[in-house]
């Protein structure tokens, strides 16, 4: 049987190479992609270190900013593996912690052209590809800010509830025609992005004001948002779709 065929968009770190571990763990080719190559080379040699039944890794340098960029990526994926059967869309950008009178306007348009651009054109190419093969499973990363207001995070959060916006109308568009669309809200999760904001010393973000937000007290991991984008992906889920999985430490109980 050949191999089903993923790809995750910023795989290179965080939450998207947990999933790509994980993925090429269950027989499962992965195409990663990301800006920096030194990076995704050197995820592409742990990756492949776990792989399992023939599964594939490949890394595309790759800018999802543009949309070209995005169009030939694509059509390497196809070119080399004749489909593509999973979508996990992670590639994010948050770079500021304030209210929205103190935000920065180059910051929030790289935000949209990352978060909101960079899905769209990536939506696009992956639904055309499943439509065409007659069934495809996609999961973008949204967050508890696409679903609440959250504070310090404004701008951050309105590039998220587009997320939620795009996934659950693409899921109804599509719903009869073997293509499933889902997204994932982690809470606060233990990675470089929360790591550099941890970084610049913001009194009001701090990893104690982070961890008591979620009534377990604790930052996420990883390989627990891996879990839920895994399941989502899979037939296991085959009766889901326009779903939003909240994978966040309580948070949306409260």
């Amino acid at each position: 049987m050949t191999n089903q065929v993923a790809l995750i968009t910023g795989g290179a770190s965080g939450i998207g190479k947990a999933t790509a571990i994980k993925l090429v763990n269950q027989g499962i080719s992965v195409v990663i992609s990301g800006r920096r190559e030194d990076i995704g080379a050197a995820s592409v040699t742990e990756i492949e270190a776990v792989a399992k039944d023939g599964a594939q890794v490949r890394f595309i340098c790759n800018d999802v900013t543009i949309e070209d960029d995005v169009k030939a990526m694509f059509e390497q994926i196809i070119a080399e593996f004749g489909r593509l059967d999973m979508a996990v869309n992670n590639a994010g950008l948050s770079n500021e912690t304030t209210t929205l009178d103190q935000s920065d306007s180059q910051n929030y348009r790289d935000m949209i052209d990352t978060n909101i651009m960079g899905l769209y054109f990536c939506m696009k190419y992956e639904i055309d590809q499943m439509l065409k093969q007659g069934k495809g499973s996609i999961v973008n990363l949204a967050s508890i800010a696409g679903l609440n207001g959250i504070p310090w995070a404004g701008a951050y959060a309105s590039t998220k509830h587009a997320v939620v916006g795009l996934t659950k109308t693409s899921a109804l568009d599509h719903a009869t025609q073997g293509v499933r669309v889902n997204g994932v809200a982690p809470g606060a999760v233990k990675t470089d992005i929360i790591a550099k904001q941890l970084e610049g010393g913001d009194e009001n973000y701090n990893e104690a004001n982070i961890k008591a937000m979620h009534p377990m007290n604790r930052l996420g991991k990883p390989d627990e948002i891996a879990n839920g984008i895994s399941w989502l992906l899979s037939d296991e889920a085959s009766f889901v779709t326009g779903h939003i999985l909240s994978i966040d430490g309580g948070f949306q109980a409260k």
